[in-house]
Formats: C-alpha cells, sequence, structure tokens
C-alpha cells in the first residue's frame, strides 16, 4: 500500500513539474532551444503558407519580434518551428504545450480567456459578408434560403445568427475545414456567401483567380479583437510578448507592417489586400490593451 501511495506521489509531482514547465514558456524554451509558432495556412495577410513550409503575413512577423526578444532573454538563438493550426485544434495545441505562441487570425473573448491568454491587440476586426460580385446579395435579408460558409470552429456564423437584422431570415450553414477550403465553397457556387473576419475575406478575394468577381457587403456583424495565443497563467512570457508589441505600436513599427502586409503588393503573387487600417485598430495602438470582444460590444 506505501508503494502505491508512493508511486502515485511520484506520478503527481513528475505531472505538476510538467504542467509548470508547459506554462513557463520562456523556461521551457530556454531549455529546448526551440519554440513553436502555430500558423495558418489561409488566414489572409495574417497568416498564411507560401508552400514547401515556409509560413509569413502580418502577424507571423509580430511573432518574429517577439522571439527575436525571447532571443535576448534567454541568451541564444532560438530553432523557430512553424505549426500549421486550424479554427478546430489552435486552442488545445496552445494549452498542451505544443504550440508555444499562435500567430493566426484568433478572436480574444471571455470564453477563450478562460483557457488561454492573449497579447495585447494587434488589430479590431469586423465580421463581414463576402458574396460573388454579380450575386445581386447586398446584405442579410438577401441570404434566405441561400447557403452560408463559415470555417469550422469560428464564431462568425452565430454572430450572423445574432444581429438584429437576421431575425426571420432562414439561412443553412456549409462548413470549411480551413478559411481557403471555405472561400472554395463560395468560389464554386456550392455557397452564396461567406461571413468571416473582413481581413481574411479580403486576402482570399486577392489571392483568388478573378479578385474583381467578389466584393463585401452588407452590415458590420460584430467587431472582435484580433490577437497573438499564449498559453494562460504565464505572466513572464506575456509581459515579455506585450512589451514587444507595445513597443512596435509606440515606434510606429506595427503601423509600417500593417501598410507592408495590407496595403501594399504581397507575395506570392504581388497582389494586394487593400484593407487599410481602421479607426478601432488605430485606437488599439494608442491604448494598447487585452480586452475581450465583450467590451466592445458594451460601446
Amino acid at each position: 500500500m506505501k508503494k502505491h501511495l508512493l508511486a502515485l506521489a511520484v506520478l503527481a509531482a513528475v505531472s505538476s513539474g510538467a504542467q509548470a514547465q508547459a506554462t513557463d514558456t520562456i523556461s521551457k524554451v530556454k531549455a529546448s532551444g526551440t519554440i513553436t509558432m502555430g500558423v495558418r495556412d489561409s488566414s489572409g495577410a495574417l497568416s498564411y503558407t507560401l508552400g514547401d513550409g515556409k509560413y509569413t503575413g502580418f502577424h507571423v512577423e509580430v511573432c518574429d519580434h517577439i522571439i527575436a526578444d525571447l532571443e535576448k532573454v534567454v541568451g541564444k538563438k532560438l530553432t523557430v518551428k512553424h505549426q500549421s493550426v486550424t479554427s478546430q485544434n489552435r486552442i488545445p495545441l496552445v494549452q498542451n504545450g505544443t504550440v508555444d505562441i499562435e500567430c493566426g487570425s484568433t478572436t480574444n473573448n471571455a470564453t477563450r480567456q478562460k483557457d488561454v491568454a492573449f497579447v495585447v491587440t494587434t488589430f479590431v476586426e469586423e465580421v463581414r459578408i463576402a458574396v460573388k460580385a454579380d450575386s445581386g446579395i447586398t446584405g442579410i435579408a438577401q441570404l434566405s434560403g441561400r447557403n452560408v460558409a463559415t470555417t469550422t470552429g469560428t464564431t462568425s456564423v452565430q454572430t450572423l445568427r445574432k444581429h438584429e437584422r437576421a431575425t426571420g431570415v432562414d439561412f443553412k450553414e456549409i462548413y470549411g475545414k480551413d478559411h481557403s477550403d471555405s472561400f472554395l465553397l463560395l468560389e464554386s457556387g456550392r455557397a452564396d456567401a461567406f461571413v468571416m473576419d473582413g481581413g481574411i475575406l479580403a486576402g482570399n478575394i486577392a489571392s483568388s483567380k478573378n479578385p474583381a468577381g467578389f466584393k463585401l457587403v452588407g452590415e458590420t456583424l460584430s467587431v472582435e479583437p484580433i490577437a497573438i495565443m499564449i498559453r494562460k497563467d504565464d505572466p513572464a512570457f506575456k509581459k515579455l510578448a506585450d512589451d514587444t508589441v507595445k513597443g512596435m505600436m509606440k515606434s510606429g513599427e506595427i503601423a509600417k507592417l500593417w501598410d507592408k502586409w495590407f496595403m501594399q503588393p504581397i507575395p506570392p503573387k504581388n497582389t494586394k489586400v487593400g484593407y487599410a487600417a481602421s479607426e478601432s485598430t488605430k485606437a488599439a495602438w494608442a491604448n494598447p490593451n487585452d480586452k475581450p470582444m465583450e467590451d466592445y460590444a458594451k460601446k
């Protein structure tokens, strides 16, 4: 019995130590010499793949700045691994330690804050509706009886259903496994609309075969703070990441990166997204915070 209890105690101690290591990102990466960045395959100009395991984008570059400052703290060059994540698995992969910093297109909301933490908001997004330019759809009212696409694991369709102008509008949801898959549903005619963050929609339209064949229409469905995600209860790493991003905001570097990724031609096709930073985004840069989406809804 004593041996059994001792074994349980050892297991508990090992488990506790592993959990502490997982939440202490600075110690973890110092010991391993490696940091794993969660990236998206098709999150517009925020985070996307160039193929052959290469990823780039606005949030990827912001995370590169954070990692550069992290290297100064740990005193060595880190190997950066890119782990493709989806809307469904991004939070669990951050929680379990597979991903150390998620550099995609994640909305900071109160529910998610129970499971993970967010670096200060890098931009404030508007959820919009993308349609084919010749569809005749101009807003929510025209979606009745139609197929509306969104990406599995996101909140966009729920947001659409809750909108006051959606009362009595009966549409069918269809889901893509990632944003490129959802856009393909619209592009191929299987969906009549794609509901998602405006920046992601604009990015997918810009990189499509016929950018002029699509447009954003209708009402702004919600306003959402988008931020880089890290593990919860890791104050040292959060402070480092927050300080990096705040420094970029104060110096104007964040605005320069926005211009680079959203207002200038970007690889691989050298197309321009043409998505200017909103006044809400500029306000977030002027007054850095990690407030959840629900705080924006109170305005």
